[in-house]
């Protein structure tokens, strides 16, 4: 029981033990000789895999909130033989919660094999539309960056003090994508070409240059003046070389560790809080804002550790690597404390920035690629129950 009082007794905990092996081997994971977990691969398709078990779980909770709501949305997604591609005309549109677009953001959010976090702390989210169509390219979401993030840390060359004092002004692009029929021409790379655009600052300086602080108590003066990101599927195909009129979008700038939660499905981490609420455990309740958003994390290393498991089978071993994206010129002279006024050198709008990213690549790959024709709008449905969205359009081209 979630939420309630649970009695932990001994069979209860060998039962759980016996749970979280079973989860880990189902997922496909090897033990290695020091007890840590070995990932069955580190190739694309098995990234995919290992996070199936999230989106599934994910689209089988939310199967009637679908239903209640793609008769009204699906009008929004795009049919490729009906793009004139020449024509796109990206702009993007601030989500506000309970609104249609709110709604819209999360149908759109399932698509991905790899499940879109909810983010936490300050949040942004962004719909991507297409103003000449008036149909849906994607998404882009910026919340709160991790507050320890080694490669990150090291390339910025933050001291701890620095870093907790400047860290408001990042952000981390927790979710970026296009959907499909978008996603066939590079859309992908298109949205995170607006991400360096000058209506991104000026919305976050309107929601949160004034705001205060949970913990301080205080106003920052938050500048919005870089963003990072993480890929989804080990080394990216979408932030590498990411160029527009010779301006470098996102740059590499190292790997994560492979330490996260993703692997741990909903509800093996509810029975792993129950177990530590049975034993009284301050920790399984303690999840407020500032307390950062590590929580799962060291609540499945506390949990696991008090089963007599290794805590480090936390560690799933899938490295992503890691992107900065600059805004500010002096963006790291600003972040270190070495500058005291921001300077952003004339960003370009979205618009600009949107026909750039059009000319450098959705144009290209539409000649190159026209089978993004071959897509209807209600594919997206299909997607939904398990259908790759390029398989699709590949079927239907052999079928055609």
């Amino acid at each position: 029981m979630t939420g309630g009082l649970v009695i932990a007794l001994p069979g209860n905990e060998a039962r759980l033990k016996r749970k979280v092996r079973a989860h880990f081997k189902r997922l496909g994971f090897l033990k290695a000789a020091d007890g840590t977990l070995l990932p069955p691969g580190l190739d694309k398709q098995s990234y995919r895999d290992m996070h199936a078990h999230q989106r599934n779980s994910r689209l089988d909770a939310n199967r009637t909130w679908m239903a209640d709501h793609t008769d009204r949305l699906i009008q929004y997604f795009a049919s490729g033989a009906d793009l004139d591609v020449a024509r796109i005309c990206p702009r993007i549109e601030i989500v506000r919660s309970d609104t249609w677009q709110s709604n819209l953001f999360r149908l759109a959010s399932y698509y991905w094999r790899i499940p879109i976090s909810k983010g936490y702390g300050r949040r942004l989210r962004f719909l991507v539309w297409d103003d000449h169509h008036k149909k849906l390219i994607g998404l882009f979401a910026l919340g709160d960056a991790v507050f320890n993030l080694r490669a990150r840390d090291e390339f910025i060359g933050w001291t701890h003090h620095q870093r907790a004092e400047a860290l408001v002004n990042l952000m981390d692009a927790y979710a970026l994508g296009a959907v499909p029929p978008y996603n066939m021409l590079l859309g992908g790379k298109l949205i995170a070409s607006l991400i360096r655009t000058q209506d991104v600052v000026d919305t976050f300086q309107a929601k949160y240059h004034d705001s205060v602080g949970v913990i301080s108590g205080q106003s920052k003066h938050a500048r919005l003046v870089a963003v990072t990101t993480t890929s989804a599927l080990g080394r990216s195909s979408l932030y590498n070389r990411l160029r527009v009129g010779g301006q470098s979008i996102f740059d590499s700038i190292g790997s994560t560790s492979g330490w996260g939660h993703f692997h741990i499905s909903d509800e093996l981490f509810d029975d792993l809080r129950d177990y530590l609420r049975s034993k009284s455990d301050p920790d399984a309740d303690s999840h407020n804002y500032g307390q950062g958003p590590n929580y799962r994390l060291r609540l499945i290393r506390k949990a696991l550790g008090l089963l007599g498991l290794d805590p480090d089978m936390a560690r799933h071993g899938l490295t992503r690597e890691i992107f900065f994206c600059t805004l500010a010129s002096n963006a790291l002279q600003f972040l270190r404390g070495e500058h005291k006024r921001v300077r952003y050198d004339q960003l370009p709008t979205v618009q600009r920035m949107g026909q750039a990213a059009m000319t450098r690549w959705v144009i290209p790959r539409a000649e190159r690629m026209p089978e993004f024709r071959l897509w209807r709008s209600e594919h997206f449905l299909r997607e939904l129950d398990g259908m790759d969205a390029h398989a699709v359009a590949l079927r239907l081209n052999r079928a055609g």
